[in-house]
């Protein structure tokens, strides 16, 4: 059981270092915006494919579809009712650049909470689809780190402290894979499945909102910010049939 936790544990570790490594090109590239739409969009489109590819496969083989469709809903509306607090909390803070910086620190943490959830969640399935959803989640990871590093760098934030920003969501991401793979180890194949689909559904929502928001007021849509889209959903299909 111990070597099996510190998989997860190792797992839930990519994620953030695709978010790092995103960080550090952002310190070093100054790509156009138009290309970060297009990185965006590939990340959403990868998010699509982890949940349309390999869970909802897997949950609909393992759990009946009414039950699976209770929880991919509670968890979309989940995320609704966090992303209602984080904006009363904004509106509870004062107006400035420091806030909106930390706010989309807030946003980012949230997304990668989601990511250790499903790796947590996966491990307790399968150590093969934990591995392939942690895969999947570092290539969305790396364009949402970029937005977020220069993020802050537009608002004035020091290099170090941007540094040490971008490597803290490796907390998040860890403490959330442990908690779920807990919760889950041992459960029952439906309850698992749920789970799984459950997260599933609080994690779209939340990646999706975020890195689409993030895309659109970057620059605006083209057919290859589409086009990005789809090959981000064709890069996970590949590495999910190769493994």
């Amino acid at each position: 059981m111990e070597s099996q936790f510190l998989t997860v544990l190792g797992l839930a570790t990519l994620p953030a270092l695709g978010n790092f490594g995103g960080g550090v090109l952002a310190e070093w590239l100054r790509p156009s915006k138009k290309m970060l739409n297009h990185a965006l969009h590939a990340a959403t489109g990868i998010i699509l494919a982890v949940v349309a590819v390999e869970v909802m496969p897997a949950a609909l083989a393992g759990a009946p579809a009414w039950l699976l469709a209770l929880a991919f809903m509670g968890g979309g509306g989940t995320y609704l009712l966090i992303e209602s607090g984080v904006k009363r909390w904004q509106e509870g803070k004062q107006a400035g650049a420091g806030a909106g910086a930390w706010m989309v620190y807030l946003a980012v943490a949230t997304d990668l909470v989601g990511d250790g959830l499903l790796i947590g969640t996966g491990s307790a399935v399968s150590s093969q689809m934990a591995l392939i959803l942690a895969l999947g989640q570092v290539l969305a990871d790396i364009p949402e780190g970029f937005a977020t590093i220069a993020n802050f760098r537009d608002k004035g934030v020091g290099r170090v402290k941007r540094l040490l920003i971008s490597a803290s969501f490796l907390l998040p991401v860890i403490g959330a894979a442990a908690l779920a793979y807990f919760a889950f180890r041992g459960r029952s194949e439906v309850l698992k499945m749920a789970g799984l689909v459950f997260v599933a559904g609080l994690y779209m929502l939340a990646a999706m909102e975020d890195m689409m928001r993030e895309a659109h007021e970057s620059a605006e849509d083209s057919p290859w910010s589409a086009l990005s889209l789809l090959a981000g959903f064709t890069i996970f299909l590949v590495i999910s049939g190769s493994l």
